[in-house]
């Protein structure tokens, strides 16, 4: 049963998604095993950069590169929840490791080294998570809600926001823009 777990795996969202919180959307995929899945959407940035977060928790940031980068919205379930998707090079006190390259920090100790300009060199903060309820996700994946394709660190940390769900799906050899958004039959 682990092969059918999706962690470490990006979902992108079909083009007929009807959930617009999901509309044109690549989720990172950070934890799904029988209890259900917990992913972090990777390509809405908000109109929120980082430095507004370290001031809300009382961070004085040292990093001008790292104050100016944009907070993603993650998804709409505790959307006051904080999440940093980072390389594995350390760890913190609240780590997730999703992969041997790609961890998930809910602690304040890596804000607090972002600000300090001693944090990960790779990492996008997200406020909010999509999740979903045991068996939820794989009853999406039947319907063919989505598509799949194991993640990769260029289009976590790299590729510009508004081409990570083309270039996830490239993943894959998949042009998005030649998929019907009408569902029927042959």
């Amino acid at each position: 049963m682990a092969d059918s777990y999706l962690t470490n795996h990006f979902l992108i969202a079909m083009p007929a998604m009807g959930d617009p919180n999901f509309d044109r959307t690549v989720t990172f995929i950070c934890e799904h095993n029988d209890d259900g899945a917990l992913g972090l959407v990777i390509n809405r940035p908000m109109e929120l950069a980082l430095a507004e977060i370290f001031s809300q928790m009382s961070l004085e940031s040292n990093n001008g590169k790292t104050s100016s980068g944009p907070v993603l919205q993650g998804g709409p379930v505790q959307v006051e929840r904080g999440f940093v998707i980072h390389d594995g090079e350390k760890k913190w006190e609240s780590t997730l490791v999703v992969s041997d390259s790609v961890n998930v920090t809910t602690s304040r100790d890596i804000l607090e080294a972002m600000a300090a300009g001693d944090g990960p060199a790779q990492a996008r903060v997200a406020v909010g998570y999509a999740g979903w309820g045991p068996g939820q996700l794989e009853a999406e994946m039947a319907a063919n809600a989505w598509l799949t394709v194991p993640a990769n660190t260029e289009i976590l940390f790299d590729i510009p926001f508004d081409q990570r769900w083309r270039a996830a799906a490239a993943l894959i050899g998949i042009d998005l823009d030649l998929l019907s958004t009408e569902v029927g039959h042959a």
